[in-house]
């Protein structure tokens, strides 16, 4: 094992180079996501077929624009079950394991210092390559909505179209680190983490629009909503019709709403970590 050097330029260093493989497998997950979509807007959509055919449950085209279009969303969605698996397993948790965290503390390297390090590399790679896969997914989507089957209801658009995709991404990062810290096992970490977080978009997902006041029509008979709304509720009393829904422009505010509460666990999650490292580290062997 290989003790991490206390010099201060070198501690970065050393974490990028027991992690590139790691850095460049996410590399070339974004920069392949980015080109497929690329393919897809540019090329796939002006194929005659690109639309595939009208039905889903027994005759859809796997090749068709949206049917690729849904499966880069899911890769780029749930890609944050990724980096939790990666920072419970390969970041915090095999070294832990190992013994190589406590060789580097016995030379000159805090355990803070450490973990800083640890997490400022992961977190600068996943904020910029989430921004990257967010833009280029907006773009896309948005590009021709005339093939599209969804629209911004649909949970993976919701997510991969703005800043909560990179908000995931990081508090997965910090869970992972504080699932590890809390287990000191790799394999019980990774597989811990990522199903915490896969639990914590599910939970966040199904209550998604209740982040923010829905509006509230009612009408003697029955009526159409206008398109692009996402119905949460309808019904009937003794005053008629009612439906309760969320217009288009409420994306926005609904959107950050999440992504302020995916934040807020973030933190929460990273100041655990250093809490729970500082006892671990002051209580007697």
């Amino acid at each position: 094992m290989s003790a991490l050097p206390p010099a201060g330029g070198g501690l970065p260093r050393t974490v990028l180079r027991l992690h590139r493989a790691a850095l460049l497998t996410w590399t070339v997950f974004v920069v392949g996501v980015s080109g497929w979509l690329a393919w897809l807007t540019k090329v796939t959509a002006y194929d005659p077929g690109s639309k595939g055919p009208s039905c889903y449950d027994v005759c859809v085209d796997g090749f068709s624009y949206p049917v690729q279009l849904s499966w880069a969303g899911d890769l780029i969605d749930y890609g944050f079950v990724g980096v939790a698996a990666f920072a419970g397993g390969a970041l915090i948790g095999r070294e832990l394991e190992s013994g190589t965290a406590r060789l580097a503390w016995t030379q000159g390297v805090t355990p803070v210092r450490w973990l800083a390090a640890k997490l400022a590399l992961p977190a600068l790679a996943v904020t910029v390559g989430g921004t990257v896969l967010s833009l280029v997914f907006r773009w896309a989507f948005a590009a021709h909505p005339d093939l599209s089957w969804e629209n911004w209801t649909w949970a993976i658009a919701f997510t991969a179209r703005g800043p909560l995709l990179v908000a995931y991404a990081l508090c997965a990062l910090a869970v992972g680190t504080l699932t590890a810290l809390w287990l000191g096992r790799a394999l019980a970490a990774l597989g811990t983490a990522a199903g915490a977080m896969w639990l914590f978009s599910a939970v966040l997902t199904y209550y998604r629009p209740y982040l923010w006041p829905a509006l509230t029509r009612t009408g003697p008979h029955a009526f159409d909503l206008p398109d692009g709304t996402w119905l949460v509720s309808e019904g009937s009393n003794s005053h008629g019709r009612f439906a309760t829904y969320h217009p288009a422009s409420h994306y926005w505010p609904l959107h950050l709403t999440e992504t302020a509460i995916v934040l807020t666990v973030a933190v929460l999650a990273t100041l655990l970590s250093f809490r729970l490292l500082k006892h671990r580290t002051e209580s007697p062997a």
